[in-house]
């Protein structure tokens, strides 16, 4: 019943969050700077695990490929590390990554705020709360993460190629070939529908529960541990339902 109870409470959040804003020209400089605090400043994080796994998952490519009964040519391996990049590296495992670093924040910003009594005092002054705090937010990390999709992608494949480069494991034409062979309009699409989607659950979720926090400074912590497990586990569930119907 716990779960159903909070299900209904993010719902009703979710509510508030979507009125119209009382000052726009307010509500436009936060959600500015909700894109350089959630989305510029996860750049630098994204493009190092980008390098490193893209460099991994061309290797992993490489020694299934060339220890294969049947021969199966090196560009092969370009295009697979593209497909495993596109289709689940860059919007799942990234957005996973990126719940611990922005979820987490999300919750314990909006949850400092709630025990120290700023969202009373904005309730007090008739200032919608959960639109004025949490809506930025949202449209921060919808607009921003396909973004970051894009460069993790883009790095994962410069690191594929680097580490075909430094160990001759195949040669850089072929994975050029590879990289450059057609993958279909459907899957790019598939990717970004639900990197937009895992924007959003990263964005609201945390959201409630930093915005729901009772009790002091232990609270404000668990609750941000309560945030990203749940966010992780809604994210694998979603990406599960929406691979089911985009590409079936």
């Amino acid at each position: 019943m716990k779960i159903f109870e909070n299900i209904g409470s993010y719902f009703m959040l979710l509510s508030k969050v979507f009125s119209k804003p009382q000052k726009l020209k307010v509500f436009w400089k936060l959600t500015i700077r909700e894109v350089w605090d959630l989305g510029m400043n996860s750049i630098g994080i994204m493009t190092f695990i980008s390098i490193f796994m893209g460099a991994v998952v061309a290797i992993q490519m490489a020694q299934n490929f060339q220890g294969a009964d049947i021969p199966v040519p090196d560009y092969y391996i370009g295009y697979a590390t593209k497909v495993v990049l596109v289709l689940e590296f860059a919007p799942t495992i990234m957005s996973l990554i990126l719940v611990g670093k922005v979820g987490s924040y999300i919750a314990s910003s909006i949850g400092t705020m709630r025990v120290t009594e700023q969202i009373d005092a904005l309730d007090v002054m008739g200032i919608n709360s959960p639109n004025f705090l949490i809506l930025p937010k949202v449209i921060a990390c919808v607009l921003f993460n396909p973004i970051l999709v894009m460069l993790s992608i883009g790095f994962g494949l410069l690191g594929g190629h680097l580490i075909g480069i430094s160990t001759k494991l195949w040669s850089e034409a072929d994975f050029i070939i590879g990289l450059q062979m057609h993958m279909a309009t459907k899957l790019y699409v598939y990717t970004f529908i639900k990197t937009m989607v895992f924007g959003f659950i990263i964005a609201t979720i945390p959201a409630y529960y930093g915005y729901n926090v009772k009790g002091g400074s232990l609270e404000v912590g668990r609750s941000s541990t309560t945030a990203v497990v749940w966010t992780s586990v809604t994210i694998i569930v979603i990406n599960l339902i929406l691979t089911q119907t985009i590409l079936s």
